[in-house]
């Protein structure tokens, strides 16, 4: 809600919101959302008024489900991800306001549906099924900065799809592998190195992945 009122009698969103101990970035989310619910005056572009005497109404909670695997051969499990979070989403009572499901690696950042996702202010939780669905590294990242604006990460399960783990591996390090050695022989070397990781442990399983994709090659024998 957005009405005129004096200027004399307000304070600046910023400081209003801090006093209400919310973010200041959230309230502004709130304002630029429309789901600011107390009345505010814009003063200039950069400038937000509030009464001070304006006492803080949260905004309801508003759930973003987020979806995702890794391949295109994987496309039929976006649909059993979803039904869980749709189920867990229909127990909270709360409004589902977006629904996501993307085929991409975890370790991408050019992630089309999830940048919108977060991008929308109308959601205030993100729900996954496992916490790798939103992202396989630095998760923990995105969490943060939800929380910097009021909002929320919500992982339903515990646990990661190994299955989805050891395609994105594969892809990373027949990424890695195609720089070296070009394209045709890269997955057959990221695969054996997949296959030498799966059996040592330790620093002798480094040592054998660098051999299995030719990094380093075994040491010659000396002639007597």
């Amino acid at each position: 809600m957005h009405t005129r009122s004096s200027s004399s009698e307000c304070v600046n969103l910023t400081e209003w919101a801090r006093r209400q101990g919310i973010h200041p970035q959230t309230a502004y989310s709130w304002f630029h959302a429309g789901m600011l619910r107390v009345t505010a005056v814009r003063v200039n572009q950069q400038t937000l008024l509030v009464s001070p005497e304006a006492v803080l109404s949260i905004p309801e909670e508003t759930l973003g489900l987020f979806a995702r695997v890794s391949s295109r051969d994987q496309r039929g499990d976006l649909d059993r991800q979803v039904a869980p979070l749709t189920e867990w989403a229909g127990k909270t009572g709360h409004r589902v306001v977006r629904v996501e499901a993307e085929v991409g690696s975890g370790m991408n950042g050019s992630r089309t549906k999830l940048r919108r996702l977060l991008a929308d202010p109308t959601v205030t939780t993100v729900v996954v099924e496992h916490r790798d669905r939103l992202a396989s590294m630095n998760a923990e990242l995105v969490e943060a900065a939800l929380s910097a604006h009021g909002r929320r990460l919500v992982v339903i399960a515990e646990g990661e799809v190994d299955d989805d783990l050891v395609l994105e591996q594969t892809q990373v390090r027949t990424s890695f592998c195609a720089r070296l050695y070009g394209r045709r022989s890269a997955r057959n070397r990221a695969e054996k190195a997949l296959r030498w990781a799966a059996h040592d442990v330790g620093p002798m399983a480094l040592v054998q992945q660098a051999k299995a994709v030719g990094v380093l090659q075994p040491k010659s024998k000396m002639k007597p």
